[in-house]
């Protein structure tokens, strides 16, 4: 599913930058492909929230908190340094107004916060900054859940939804920022779709019979994220290309993105027991590996692409450019996860722990 989300990630950022995302009608398709990020969130919440979730029912320990912050800091950093230095230093159009606030932020994921300083070849780390904005939030929101423990933690599945809900009106708050900056960037915008995933680390240890029930065919609960995604492709979900929408539309895409991130993983998660051919392949486990990466390097690739194969950006061509974006992009995916990423992972783990 990561890996499927990566490449939804790449799907959009090319039609952007080939100009296919004005198209009559399948435009908006090719836009909305953003919403991958929604399953990235959702399967972050669900996997980095399970071991609180058990633990309220005994069934584990949940890790330390700066143990779990460590091994979140070597699973993301370093693969993520070594493209931040390579594009501010060898990509030109980054290289030429890399100075030091840009450095700075990009090193420290605070790009959302600094204004013009998502730059060439790293727009799309706004989505890691969230990202790494809730690991740091989850050790608290496990702390401030841990009352609800033992028969008590029947009340987690309705404070972890009403946490989504209220988190769907952030956007309606007059948030003072600085000049090119957009509170729906920070991480309470996006909340709701990192509790789609919570919801489902919570509801894996109840006994929901329906709930399984629909779970036993995933196509039912797909058709739902089908739906979905359909209406984010519209202007209920807000209005093309980078125009800031209202309220309410933003509102409504948060929506369409909890339920995409719930309804994908639902059956995979609820029955662990069904088989998902394709999902278990050794091709689906190998893009999933090198999903990081991918999402990492693409929009360096595809920058390069551009003059390198004499392509105009925003002039069409936007087949050729997927092709050769994501055939470029996949070798520096493996060699991410091969040189940096799981090296990083097993030295962590026989250091520390």
């Amino acid at each position: 599913m990561r890996g499927m989300a990566a490449l939804g990630v790449v799907v959009t950022h090319v039609a952007f930058q080939t100009g296919a995302t004005g198209m009559p009608v399948l435009g908006r398709v090719w836009e909305r492909f953003d919403m991958a990020v929604a399953v990235f969130f959702a399967l972050s919440g669900f996997l980095l929230w399970r071991p609180h979730a058990a633990a309220a029912r005994g069934l584990e320990t949940a890790p330390k908190a700066g143990r779990y912050l460590l091994h979140r800091a070597a699973r993301i950093l370093p693969a993520y340094w070594a493209v931040v230095i390579a594009v501010l230093i060898l990509l030109p159009s980054a290289a030429h107004s890399a100075g030091f606030r840009v450095w700075l932020s990009n090193l420290a994921l605070l790009q959302v916060f600094v204004p013009l300083t998502l730059t060439d070849g790293l727009t799309q780390m706004w989505s890691l900054s969230v990202e790494v904005a809730f690991y740091l939030l989850l050790p608290l929101l496990a702390f401030a859940f841990a009352w609800l423990r033992g028969d008590r933690a029947r009340w987690r599945v309705p404070a972890i939804t009403a946490l989504g809900l209220v988190c769907l009106g952030w956007n309606f708050l007059p948030v003072p920022t600085p000049e090119a900056i957009h509170s729906d960037n920070w991480l309470p915008a996006y909340l709701p779709w990192f509790a789609a995933g919570m919801l489902l680390a919570e509801l894996i240890d109840l006994e929901v019979p329906r709930l399984r029930r629909l779970a036993r065919n995933p196509w039912p609960l797909w058709t739902v994220a089908l739906i979905a995604f359909g209406l984010s492709t519209t202007r209920l979900a807000g209005l093309p290309g980078l125009t800031h929408g209202q309220p309410w539309q933003y509102a409504l895409k948060m929506t369409f993105g909890m339920i995409l991130g719930f309804a994908l993983l639902a059956p995979l998660v609820l029955r662990p027991d069904i088989r998902h051919r394709w999902l278990e392949s050794r091709t689906a486990a190998t893009l999933g590996r090198w999903s990081y990466g991918a999402f990492l390097w693409h929009l360096a690739v595809l920058s390069i692409v551009f003059p390198v194969f004499g392509i105009v950006p925003f002039r069409g061509n936007f087949p050729v450019v997927l092709i050769l974006t994501v055939v470029f992009t996949l070798p520096l995916a493996a060699a991410s996860y091969a040189l940096i990423e799981e090296p990083v992972r097993h030295w962590t783990r026989r250091r520390f722990g």
